[in-house]
């Protein structure tokens, strides 16, 4: 079962980076992983006490993520403004060359 996640997840995303590009894909996939790794990761170090209690544990993960969620913005945010500036300096870039295709037809 976890390969199949994998792979529809591999899929979806060679999909997503068809759709609308490397680079929108790419922060797309960062504003959704780094959130989902960082509840996990608290999760998993504070699941010993947080969970003892089965109805503390459930009464607990939905204010604990939205916690960790927003919290993680400002990195996401971060992280997607280094992209955008990364591609505008590569747009920007003198050794960049436009080129104008002629057809044998027009030649």
């Amino acid at each position: 079962m976890t390969y199949f996640v994998l792979y529809f997840f591999g899929v979806a995303s060679i999909w997503w980076v068809y759709r609308v590009g490397w680079s929108e894909a790419i922060k797309t996939i960062i504003s959704v992983l780094i959130p989902s790794l960082l509840i996990i990761l608290f999760n998993v170090k504070a699941g010993r006490l947080i969970f003892k209690n089965s109805a503390v544990g459930i009464i607990s993960v939905l204010p604990t993520a939205i916690f960790i969620y927003r919290g993680s913005k400002p990195l996401v945010f971060s992280i997607n403004n280094w992209i955008d500036r990364k591609r505008n300096e590569f747009v920007d870039s003198k050794e960049v060359v436009d080129a104008e295709v002629v057809s044998k037809e027009e030649a």
